[in-house]
């Protein structure tokens, strides 16, 4: 099944600013294995973004932070950026929820809820939906399952597809965007370490 993200639609990302490449623009294959990325030859370049602030926040610096809370560390965030992208054409997503998963007849535990130690076999869906001309795929987060969570196939979707919002941005370096990270975090039983 597909999930149409709608021209126009406002989603949110977290980024490292470290990496010097803009928000929109897509990991080329750097860094660890994720849910949905990295295959191909040559390989696929990924982008991860979320409905909500929130989400986003919870998809990235809050990943590997366990139900019962944590700690966030200045090096978990100090140079993480978060930005607002604006979707300038529809996107067509596999859909990895609701009656999504029944179609594949599986359950979210099977692809999108799954620890780390099983993304070998959850990267398989994200090369099934790229095999079978999807843009990316889509998913209620397993972080914050209220929003949903999308992962973009750069050589389908181009940076100018999600143009970076001016009027949002949060550098957490900056003191007013910590406080909301530690103000959004504090329910959640996450201490925000400054």
């Amino acid at each position: 099944m597909e999930f149409l993200l709608r021209e126009g639609a406002l989603i949110y990302r977290v980024a490292s600013g470290a990496s010097g490449r803009a928000v929109n623009s897509f990991n080329p294959g750097v860094g660890r294995p994720t849910r949905f990325a990295f295959f191909g030859t040559p390989v696929v370049p990924a982008l991860y973004a979320a409905d909500t602030p929130e989400a986003a926040v919870c998809e990235t610096l809050l990943h590997d932070i366990p139900a019962n809370g944590g700690v966030l560390t200045p090096r978990d965030y100090q140079d993480k950026v978060m930005g607002r992208l604006r979707v300038s054409r529809a996107l067509v997503l596999a859909s990895f929820m609701g009656t999504g998963l029944k179609a594949l007849r599986v359950e979210a535990s099977d692809i999108t809820t799954t620890t780390a130690t099983r993304y070998p076999e959850t990267v398989k869906w994200a090369v099934a939906a790229h095999e079978a001309g999807f843009d990316g795929v889509a998913w209620m987060s397993g972080k914050c399952n209220t929003d949903r969570a999308y992962m973009f196939f750069g050589d389908r979707v181009a940076e100018e597809d999600l143009a970076i919002d001016p009027e949002f941005a949060r550098l957490f370096e900056l003191e007013a965007d910590r406080t909301w990270l530690t103000e959004f975090c504090s329910p959640l039983h996450i201490d925000v370490r400054w």
